[in-house]
């Protein structure tokens, strides 16, 4: 087991709570990726900009990892990716750890701070 990582997880976690007043699960913190790296303020969205959103921050979290890059924002400031590399099939548990331990990434400053 990874402590490091697993003590990580619960302060962002814990963080997270404290930010938006419940504990949030992984597709919460994945919009809120995307809401910041989209520089969108938080307000009522459409289902499909929900979609571009969430889209924002899977891209951003395995960007890192080298599975996509960014290649700026259009006209209208929405970031945009290129897929780099096939994501490799794994299963649900594996792609939620994936993504946590992307998520403990992305925030780590965050984590530090807190």
């Amino acid at each position: 087991m990874d402590y490091a990582f697993e003590k990580d997880w619960i302060s962002l976690e814990r963080l997270m709570e404290e930010r938006f007043g419940e504990p949030p699960d992984l597709t919460t913190m994945i919009f809120t990726v995307g809401l910041q790296e989209c520089g969108q303020p938080f307000r009522s969205f459409k289902k499909d900009e929900k979609l571009e959103i969430m889209h924002v921050g899977v891209c951003t979290l395995l960007e890192p990892q080298g599975f996509y890059e960014a290649l700026g924002t259009d006209e209208e400031g929405w970031p945009h990716f290129e897929r780099k590399a096939e994501i490799p099939a794994v299963s649900k548990v594996e792609q939620e750890l994936f993504m946590k331990r992307a998520l403990v990434e992305y925030f780590a400053a965050w984590i530090a701070g807190g």
